[in-house]
């Protein structure tokens, strides 16, 4: 490997520990007991855990190996523009640009090749068209919504009612029939624990 090719994937991999320090709104359970804001890299492993342990539930499921790829890639542009909370209104009308000027930054820290690769993982996650897509959509959510149910659920504390839920959650139950029952059983989970608004 060229020396330079060498040093631009180090510099992308410094680049890419930065999404260890971008907060989400979700919280996650300390040892201790006690809760502390979760951050995007753990959102992406935990995620492609859950792609990992549904993959086999799913007779229809898609190549895993791009599955996981795309989750890895999905979040990366949070580096630059942040984490855009599912159920913040105002945030979603800047977030696509926000999105695509940090996609430029972060994939263009890359050699040529990779970051275009990088980039077309992120661009197909984004459209949501094919089944790969649809798949890690639904761990990404999947694992957005586990997360709050651990924590006790946030939703309650900015209004967020089980009908309003149900309209980010819809698409990934519609998925496959794995997703469907995790996220069913979540959300029994979640009106047991007076989780979200009335």
């Amino acid at each position: 490997m060229h020396p330079e090719r060498l040093e631009r994937i180090y510099g992308f991999l410094a680049l890419a520990d930065r999404l260890k320090h971008v907060p989400r709104r979700g919280q996650t359970v300390q040892p201790d007991g006690t809760l502390r804001a979760e951050n995007s890299a753990e959102h992406c492993w935990n995620a492609a855990l859950v792609a990992l342990l549904l993959h086999g539930e799913d007779a229809e499921a898609p190549d895993l190996a791009t599955v996981l790829s795309m989750i890895l890639a999905h979040d990366l542009v949070e580096i630059e523009a942040g984490d855009t909370f599912a159920f913040d209104e105002d945030a979603k009308l800047t977030q696509a640009e926000r999105e695509l000027a940090a996609a430029d930054v972060v994939f263009g820290a890359l050699p040529a090749d990779l970051g275009q690769q990088m980039r077309a993982l992120w661009e197909e996650f984004e459209a949501g068209e094919t089944p790969a897509a649809r798949f890690a959509m639904a761990c990404d959510r999947a694992q957005g919504f586990l997360q709050g149910v651990l924590s006790g659920g946030h939703w309650y504390q900015v209004g967020v009612t089980e009908t309003i839920s149900r309209r980010r959650m819809d698409p990934a139950s519609e998925v496959a029939p794995p997703f469907r029952a995790m996220i069913e059983d979540l959300y029994r989970r979640a009106r047991e624990g007076s989780m979200f608004a009335p």
